[in-house]
């Protein structure tokens, strides 16, 4: 199973910058595949990637918008939110206390509180500088 962002070529680059910076994780890309720049182990058993796709120019991907919806958990939603925000992302909205966030590509998540089991958050979960 592979998670894919799909990115318009003009704002792929922030956008592999973002996610790797975001998910603690080297980008890299297949030779002879440059369209695909692999996030390296950013997600447990699922192989993440930011694809390039057309620009709106009619040929159908970029005109549908960002397709995904990511949770990123945390134990310290100020800490998150102030992190990813100064990676580049912006806030969106509020609801309770998750807050919704638009990466450099365009793409909408959310910080949430820990929903996980407490022994995978534990497993699972980085720690940052």
């Amino acid at each position: 199973m592979s998670v894919v962002f799909d990115t318009p070529g003009a704002r792929v680059g922030a956008e592999v910058d973002f996610w790797s910076a975001a998910l603690g994780t080297p980008a890299w890309s297949p030779p002879g595949e440059e369209q695909f720049t692999a996030l390296v182990g950013a997600v447990p058993d699922f192989f993440t990637v930011v694809q390039a796709v057309g620009d709106g120019d009619g040929d159908g991907d970029a005109a549908a918008g960002p397709r995904y919806h990511v949770d990123i958990e945390t134990d310290d939603l100020a800490a998150e939110v102030a992190r990813l925000t100064a990676l580049g992302a912006e806030s969106v909205s509020r609801w309770k206390d998750a807050f919704a966030m638009r990466s450099p590509g365009g793409h909408v998540f959310c910080v949430v509180p820990v929903h996980s089991d407490p022994e995978t958050f534990a497993r699972t979960a980085h720690t940052w500088p």
